[in-house]
């Protein structure tokens, strides 16, 4: 086992680049199913979910090549057979339940055990088996086991009961093969969910709206070979450019599409973050008076649910009332017991919390419960007095390439070693 040791104080400087989006990565990397040719994925970050999702692949026998440190993904899924994934693997990460829209349009069958990923509250695969069913597929299910068949797949009219991100790409990569067209309406709307269909559009794929609530797919009959860069990370750009607002600092993050991020940024210009724009790379100013805000997460073009602990580890320390509320996952507020063993003051009643902001904070041993409650008790750990020791790093390991060393290179003292 890993952590990562923080001796907070210190001002961060200079540049950062940001790595791909995992998680425009993972459903990229499995929509290479629909292709029986090679496929190059450019930029792919070495993620440890990236790493579960090519293990997955070859566990189906595809020949998967994942070069060094962001280098190219060669995927060729020509000797792809249809057997059962292993068990251990998916319930290793969500995404893994990605598979069965892909593997359903090329094999008329799939069957795969219900998947894992971070426990940050319930997320139901119901509506993706709702749009799998409306494209012809028969679905079954028991003992944790999913099993789908289809003699053929049929284009159909979708709406989604909520613009969920996995249950989207499934249906959209199931029905890019499928007869007919499929219209899907209350669509997620997230970069991500774009940047799929330019992949599958480039790849032959006819998909328009995507990136909209109504997505219009007319089926075609077969993909080929392509090789595609996927979009930044807004998520991990988000992150830094929070961590230059807590430590007083001004640094520039790299990489970036700003409408991607706006969100983000408008609130923390409402903090009093100052904010310098260029051609993909923003300045970010945190020197300013810090103001307190209210947040309210939600799906895209909302606040992002993947931003809200590293805001509250921000907002802990703004002189002040905010007020945060989760409206996306019901169990995202793991990191709050971990911030108030620092000395934060957090109160939850329900899905909202109430941040008082403190002067100072006191670094501890804290946990990474999830993903995104990693980054924010690292966040944490650069302004806290003393040492701050972050244990169960794995989690940060799923969704950040070596954070530890982009962040020391900024000037914070920062170190990963063996427990």
């Amino acid at each position: 086992m890993e952590k990562i040791i923080i001796t907070g104080g210190n001002k961060l400087r200079g540049e950062v680049n940001i790595s791909a989006a995992k998680n425009s990565v993972l459903p990229i990397i499995v929509a290479s199913i629909l292709c029986p040719e090679k496929i190059i994925i450019e930029n792919a970050p070495m993620l440890e979910d990236v790493v579960v999702i090519c293990d997955l692949l070859r566990e189906l026998n595809c020949d998967v090549d994942l070069s060094n440190h962001n280098g190219n993904l060669n995927i060729n899924t020509e000797n792809l057979r249809p057997i059962d994934t292993n068990c251990e693997l998916i319930r290793k990460i969500r995404a893994s339940f990605l598979l069965m829209g892909p593997m359903l349009a090329r094999f008329k069958y799939c069957k795969l055990s219900l998947p894992g990923g971070c426990n940050i509250g319930s997320r139901p695969i119901d509506l993706h088996l709702k749009g799998l069913k409306a494209l012809g597929a028969d679905i079954s299910s028991g003992h944790g086991i999913i099993e789908a068949r289809a003699e053929k797949l049929y284009g159909n009219r979708i709406y989604l009961d909520f613009p969920s991100v996995g249950a989207t790409e499934n249906i959209m990569m199931a029905a890019v093969l499928a007869k007919g067209t499929t219209i899907i309406e209350n669509a997620a709307e997230e970069p991500e969910i774009w940047d799929l269909a330019n992949f599958l559009n480039l790849m032959g794929a006819k998909i328009e709206g995507a990136g909209t609530g109504k997505i219009i797919i007319d089926g075609v009959i077969s993909l080929k070979g392509i090789s595609y860069k996927p979009i930044y990370d807004r998520i991990e750009a988000g992150t830094f450019m929070i961590a230059a607002a807590m430590t007083n600092s001004i640094i520039k993050v790299n990489g970036i599409n700003k409408d991607h991020i706006r969100p983000l940024m408008e609130k923390l210009k409402e903090c009093g973050i100052i904010f310098i724009e260029e051609n993909y790379s923003v300045i970010v100013d945190g020197r300013g008076i810090k103001k307190p805000v209210d947040i309210k997460t939600m799906p895209y073009p909302g606040f992002p649910t993947d931003m809200q602990p590293q805001m509250m580890s921000f907002l802990s320390m703004v002189e002040g009332s905010s007020m945060i509320t989760e409206t996306v996952f019901e169990n995202r507020f793991m990191h709050v017991a971990e911030l108030a063993r620092m000395g934060a003051k957090i109160k939850i009643d329900g899905r909202t919390a109430y941040v008082e902001g403190v002067k100072c904070i006191t670094g501890c041993e804290v946990k990474a419960t999830d993903l995104r409650a990693g980054a924010a008790m690292i966040l944490a750990g650069l302004v806290a007095e003393g040492i701050t020791e972050v244990k169960d790093i794995y989690h940060i390991d799923r969704g950040y390439v070596d954070i530890e060393e982009k962040i020391r290179k900024l000037g914070a003292n920062i170190i990963r070693v063996q427990e």
